[in-house]
């Protein structure tokens, strides 16, 4: 039986999670010890009976916590987001994609279940798994299920076009993800397949929205403005209203490869000024595992990286200094005046130089001077 609800410890606190549910409860740490010590067999105590049913409606009366809850054991590392790329494989292939040539390469099971099993040894509750696209990696169900097992929360980047599987429908029926994160390419059929450069890509797409929405299953729509889309994008943003929330992007970046052919796909219109980078928690409390098991701060910062399959859990450690490493602003941005109020990340700029992109697209001080 799938554990029902998760206890775990989370920054400075601790969380009761239901899989599948966007809100939470905290926990004061005497009640997760409560948890955390007592035996499978102790029913479950009333102060977490009354919550949940408040909370989600569960009714846990007569319960076992054994039966309920699984309680996630404090880890050391202080990491409590990641995101594994288990494919750079996709069955799209559009102009403006920031991972360049989508190569089907990884690890085996075996190296697999290693990885997650770093993960949450490093303490990891949100885990995302994206691609390229994730859903057509042969391995996605084993995966997915296996990090859930774990006691992960699970959230999944996806372009939509296999979630009227049956096999995807009983994956996420059983283990429910708390949030599907699926791309808009267009409202129209020509305008879709076309950025796809897929033919009947979009019928596709509609068919798995319609699923996910059927099966009740959270959605929440990232729409993707590109220069030949750009004419819809109110049609798009109606479309993905129909599912769930959406966010509008319409800044291009260069591939992970720095390849900044990308770029000619930004459409000027809706390209927006970057907010004041303050600074995030990569690496620090966030990472990201490519599909060779190769730890960095984020999908952008991927220079230099932690092998985990050879370092295990234990090469995290070294991954606060990293990213601290790659946030001073050297190369290209040395003895910039305007660098405390820059609307750009480190390895995010670095990325656009190695790319020879115009400084338009991503430096403020440019701005300034045309000014």
């Amino acid at each position: 039986m799938q554990h029902a609800l998760i206890a775990s410890p989370f920054m400075d606190g601790h969380l009761l999670l239901r899989p599948g549910q966007h809100n939470g409860l905290r926990l004061g740490a005497a009640r997760f010890k409560e948890l955390a010590d007592a035996h499978p067999n102790t029913p479950v105590p009333q102060w977490a009976t009354d919550a949940v049913r408040q909370t989600w409606g569960l009714d846990l009366a007569d319960r076992r916590i054994g039966q309920s809850i699984l309680v996630r054991k404090a880890s050391p590392y202080g990491y409590v987001r990641a995101s594994y790329e288990i494919n750079l494989g996709c069955n799209y292939d559009c102009e403006f994609c920031y991972l360049g040539e989508k190569r089907f390469e990884g690890m085996s099971w075996e190296q697999q279940k290693q990885l997650l099993g770093i993960v949450a040894d490093a303490g990891v509750v949100y885990l995302q798994i994206t691609g390229g696209e994730a859903l057509i990696d042969r391995r996605f169900p084993q995966v997915y299920a296996y990090a859930y097992d774990l006691g992960m929360m699970m959230q999944v980047s996806t372009n939509g076009s296999r979630l009227h599987s049956e096999m995807i429908q009983d994956l996420f029926r059983g283990r429910p993800p708390y949030r599907l994160t699926i791309s808009v390419y267009g409202a129209t059929e020509a305008t879709y397949d076309a950025i796809t450069r897929r033919r009947g890509s979009f019928k596709r797409f509609i068919r798995g929205l319609d699923a996910a929405r059927e099966a009740g299953l959270p959605m929440r729509m990232n729409v993707v403005v590109a220069k030949e889309n750009q004419h819809e994008v109110a049609e798009m943003e109606a479309l993905a209203e129909k599912y769930g929330p959406h966010n509008v992007y319409g800044n291009m970046s260069p591939t992970i490869g720095g390849d900044g052919s990308v770029l000619a796909t930004q459409s000027i219109r809706y390209e927006k000024a970057r907010r004041v980078f303050k600074g995030c928690n990569a690496g620090h409390t966030f990472f990201h595992a490519d599909p060779f098991g190769q730890a960095s701060i984020c999908k952008i910062g991927r220079d230099p990286q932690i092998d985990l399959m050879t370092e295990g859990v234990e090469g995290l450690r070294r991954l606060g200094g990293i990213a601290d490493s790659l946030m001073l602003r050297t190369g290209g941005c040395s003895g910039c005046a305007l660098s405390g109020t820059c609307r750009t990340c480190r390895p995010l700029a670095k990325l656009y130089q190695e790319a020879k992109a115009p400084l338009v697209s991503y430096c403020q001080h440019e701005e300034r001077n045309n000014a």
